[in-house]
């Protein structure tokens, strides 16, 4: 199987076959990491564009590092330092930036759907890396990933989720992957903290963890 999408902004559009076979890419590029020259060829020739409107340190980081290890050049735009302070609105600024032939754009945006408006105008691919409450897809990616290599599969755990859901994108991507991937997905947390209707996402709620 290949990954034929152009875009990954959410979790709920990927299906079960298409996690599997990221996660599985994944645990195979891992072992580059422990190499003493950690570099492949795999994305030599390309450039990634690191776009982020909120401030970040592990995730741009690590898309940074993987584009690197992959021999991508990667570039890195912060909202203050760009031309947005000076009144340029997004899709001006990314089809800037796509008209210097950049090949993928990673996006962390304080409002929800930024990423989903971006991947409809530019060619080239876009990489939701956060999306105000919304969605979260590379940290649900790495949750999953995670969890599966400690348990060694995802089909038939029990995952809760606690804290503030309603606020949280990582949660909402982690029920689309997690139900996807045949777990039960449990949120808890206090009512003031969970959204109305988020069981409609597929997981169970309670509001007792004792």
């Amino acid at each position: 199987m290949q990954f034929v999408k152009k875009d990954i902004l959410d979790i709920a559009s990927l299906s079960a076959e298409e996690i599997t076979l990221i996660l599985d890419t994944a645990e195979k590029m891992k072992e580059i990491s422990s190499r003493p020259v950690k570099k492949v060829p795999t994305l030599r020739g390309k450039t990634v564009v690191l776009f982020f409107y909120e401030a970040s340190t592990r995730t741009r980081t690590s898309f940074d590092i993987a584009a690197k290890r992959l021999s991508a050049d990667s570039i890195s735009i912060s909202a203050s330092t760009s031309s947005i302070v000076k009144g340029e609105t997004l899709i001006d600024t990314a089809k800037n930036i796509e008209a210097m032939n950049a090949d993928v754009i990673v996006m962390r945006h304080s409002s929800s759907g930024a990423p989903h408006l971006l991947a409809r105008c530019l060619k080239a691919s876009v990489i939701n890396a956060g999306d105000g409450t919304h969605a979260h897809p590379s940290q649900a990616l790495l949750d999953m990933m995670t969890v599966r290599e400690n348990k060694g599969t995802l089909k038939g755990l029990r995952i809760a989720i606690i804290g503030d859901i309603s606020h949280s994108r990582v949660a909402r991507s982690n029920i689309a992957g997690f139900t996807k991937m045949g777990s039960e997905v449990i949120l808890a947390g206090p009512p003031t903290m969970m959204p109305r209707g988020i069981e409609s996402l597929g997981a169970a709620v309670t509001y007792n963890i004792a």
